[in-house]
């Protein structure tokens, strides 16, 4: 059969971290560092209450929007956490983080529209800003990994319809400090250049808590925050999320999201209650540990990092050694056994990313590994 594809399809190819995580297994590595996936079991409370949600037999179609008490519970939620007022008509409840961030921009992009995305940044989002025929501009953060106000206002011109921000970031772990954010309010503000915020690792922060983009109420109407439960609770495939903004542009999105997913199953969306009053601090305290041993590490090692502030990556330079990203983890997985993802993948090659969310077993053997084979590298120079 001679099938034809979309055209803009030919843009999208699957998931460069994925696929390098496969042939890492096919390799055999022993010590694997590379998906973003918490390491803890979900939350006995909210497992119970899914269980109990499927014996009252809450197995029926939801709302499209979602299941009003749970968007309910992510207004209090927001103005508890996030300091940010939002009405339950200004939620819409989603398959994850991805559906909701993948509705608003198939809902938004028009052919040739552009979309600023500070970079390194996770790999979905290039891939389905071109499936809309539009198109990502990069804007590159390094080497602090914060954005430039005069490298922002440079890529703005009449086609740019939205910026997307990722902090904490995947795969630096870099929080925008408040003068990014400043920087890029007083940018969009007068202008109708939305901020589209993916908020899933907003949760897990080291230190003291900063507000996000969405504090900037006075342009409410220009932010849209997509946000999963994913990252902090430990359900990464029970697949919820949501996405906050302004009403009628949410019902615009609801029709696309309509058509992709129905709705949102409706147990789950039970058990999401029960996760906004789960405190992750536990979790926390134990990515913050492993953060401190990892960085430690890869200081002692001699490897430029950048120390990370929140989610579970660090992000290495290894410019030095003269290898692309793809050929460093390659080598690494093939005599070492320890899998790494290329930096290749956020679209910032000279770096890799290693995730920490694994056993410290597992971590404290692929750093000593990894510094046999930095070592051994330094040693050919």
């Amino acid at each position: 059969m001679n099938y034809v594809y979309n055209k803009n399809l030919a843009n999208c190819t699957p998931s460069k971290i994925r696929e390098f995580n496969s042939l890492a297994s096919k390799l055999n590595a022993k010590f694997k560092l590379t998906l973003g996936e918490p390491d803890f079991d979900t939350p006995i409370e909210v497992k119970d209450a899914l269980i109990e949600a499927v014996k009252q037999n809450h197995t029926r179609y939801a709302p499209t929007v979602g299941n009003k008490n749970l968007r309910e519970e992510i207004c209090k939620f927001e103005k508890r956490v996030n300091k940010v007022s939002y009405e339950p008509d200004e939620v819409l409840i989603t398959t994850g983080s991805t559906e909701a961030l993948t509705a608003a921009l198939f809902t938004l992009l028009n052919q040739d529209d552009e979309v600023i995305v500070p970079i390194p940044c996770y790999a979905l989002y290039e891939p389905v800003i071109s499936y809309c025929g539009a198109k990502m501009i990069p804007l590159d953060t390094r080497p602090d990994f914060q954005i430039s106000k005069g490298h922002l206002e440079a890529l703005i011109n009449n086609k740019t319809k939205a910026i997307l921000l990722t902090s904490p970031n995947n795969p630096t772990g870099t929080i925008y400090d408040d003068k990014t954010l400043e920087n890029i309010y007083n940018i969009v503000k007068d202008t109708n250049i939305l901020v589209i915020c993916d908020n899933c690792y907003d949760q897990l922060v080291y230190g003291k808590r900063r507000l996000g983009f969405s504090k900037y109420q006075d342009i409410k109407d220009q932010i849209i925050v997509c946000q999963s439960f994913s990252k902090p609770y430990a359900m990464t495939g029970w697949r919820l999320g949501y996405m906050l903004g302004n009403k009628d542009l949410l019902d615009k999105i609801s029709i696309i999201h309509q058509y992709m997913v129905v709705c949102v199953n409706t147990f789950v969306q039970d058990a999401g209650i029960k996760a906004l009053n789960f405190d992750p601090k536990p979790f926390i305290e134990v990515y913050e540990k492993r953060r401190d041993y990892v960085y430690n590490r890869l200081i002692k090692m001699k490897l430029p990092v950048n120390k990370p502030e929140g989610a579970f990556y660090v992000f290495p330079c290894i410019k030095e050694f003269k290898m692309s990203s793809f050929d460093f983890c390659l080598e690494l997985v093939k005599q070492k056994s320890v899998a790494l993802i290329p930096g290749d993948c956020f679209l910032t090659d000279d770096y890799v990313r290693i995730s920490y969310c694994v056993d410290d077993d597992t971590i404290k053997n692929a750093m000593d590994l990894l510094e046999e084979f930095v070592t051994e590298l330094r040693t050919k120079k």
